[in-house]
């Protein structure tokens, strides 16, 4: 699969390109692998946002010649047209990615943690640069699987449950991947667990998702908060999908569907046993996963980082969905599932102590989505799979 010349050094970029951070740490972990892996490449590093960039630098060995920077900055123009439709479409993304069409045919292949890439695919006959696929996170919903995928050049993937999945979906084929395990953990392994509360009552984080057809906060999320701030049993992470809070109207291409976001009653704020984070790193590095005993939520991926260690979840299912045996909720087997409001409370006390059938069912739901190595860590199996596909020597 080699795109290079035998005489220049293969350039592999780490592209970043999405609004929030969230993506970053899935795959900037490999940046000092893939530097130490293969030498005679030239890995660098492109960015749509200083943001990114800081947030790059932290997961960069300081032992390691700093790789070169690149900024694709959306120009002001995409910025005010995704603001004017109420940024329901990527226009950022997408304009970034268009306008640098010329510096990515530098690059003989790009390693990415999102699909809106695949627009170079769509818009190019190239075979440069290669694109090299790692999905943010080890979720169930079937955007996970879109036929997008189709159009990398090669996957790498965390375990063995993201793989069957999308060799049924057809968006794989069995020598286009490889699994190599989950750098995120890796990144954070070494980080204590964070003290949220002066107390050491029970700490619930509910952590709902952005869709606008599968997020429980247009239903039940100020309810929720209500209940939490009028009780003295638990103290509540409210740490959402940080891109619930990013928009006013939230768009879900797969299902067709708007809805405008509601505000956050600012008197739950002011609640010493209330902690709310709509978007900083803390929502992204698994300082709230580490924290909680009690994860409350819907369908965002990060359940997978929670049951790490299995601990009780309950799940809210607040669309009317027929979830059981649909592989898009496996994650709601858990725990107890609730289709209202009105049981929280007398579940919230029966969840605890976990019982041994949902630890049973997350162990097996962890061991599956999850190919944990002591030998190697998974940069460095990642940086590996990425040097033997561009045929870089190691």
């Amino acid at each position: 699969m080699k795109s290079g010349s035998s005489i220049d050094p293969q350039r592999i970029g780490f592209l970043f390109n999405h609004d929030e951070l969230h993506q970053v740490a899935h795959t900037a972990p490999i940046i000092s692998a893939l530097q130490r892996q293969a030498p005679s490449a030239r890995v660098e590093v492109i960015t749509s946002s200083d943001r990114q960039a800081e947030a790059v630098r932290q997961f960069l060995d300081p032992a390691l010649p700093m790789p070169a920077f690149w900024s694709i900055r959306p120009n002001r123009w995409s910025r005010l047209a995704e603001k004017m439709m109420g940024q329901m479409v990527p226009l950022n993304r997408l304009s970034s990615l268009k306008r640098s069409t010329e510096l990515f045919r530098h690059f003989d292949a790009l390693v990415v943690p999102e699909t809106t890439t695949t627009f170079l695919k769509k818009n190019s006959k190239s075979e440069r640069p290669k694109l090299i696929f790692f999905p943010h996170g080890a979720g169930d919903r079937s955007i996970g699987f879109s036929p997008e995928i189709r159009l990398f050049d090669y996957v790498l993937l965390p375990g063995e449950k993201t793989r069957d999945r999308m060799l049924d979906a057809g968006v794989i084929h069995p020598d286009n991947h490889r699994i190599v395990g989950y750098p995120k953990f890796e990144a954070f392994a070494a980080r204590p667990p964070v003290k949220m509360f002066d107390d050491d009552k029970p700490v619930v984080l509910y952590n709902p998702h952005f869709d606008p057809l599968l997020s429980s906060w247009f239903r039940f999320g100020e309810q929720i908060l209500d209940y939490f701030a009028g009780q003295n049993d638990f103290n509540l992470i409210f740490a959402p999908h940080v891109m619930l809070f990013q928009r006013k109207l939230l768009a879900s291409v797969e299902h067709r569907m708007l809805r405008f976001r509601q505000q956050i009653d600012p008197r739950f704020a002011a609640l010493d046993h209330i902690h709310i984070d709509t978007g900083s790193s803390r929502s992204v590095d698994m300082t709230y996963t580490g924290a909680a005993d009690i994860y409350l939520g819907d369908v965002s991926s990060q359940i997978y980082e929670f049951i790490q260690k299995p601990r009780p979840a309950i799940f809210l299912n607040s669309h009317g969905a027929e979830w059981q045996g649909n592989a898009n909720y496996e994650h709601w087997t858990f725990g107890p599932v609730i289709d209202d409001l009105s049981g929280l409370g007398a579940t919230l006390d029966a969840v605890s102590p976990l019982s041994d059938a949902y630890r049973q069912a997350q162990s097996r739901a962890f061991a599956y989505s999850f190919d944990m190595d002591d030998r190697q860590s998974p940069a460095k199996r990642a940086a590996t799979a990425i040097a033997e596909f561009m045929e870089i020597p190691q």
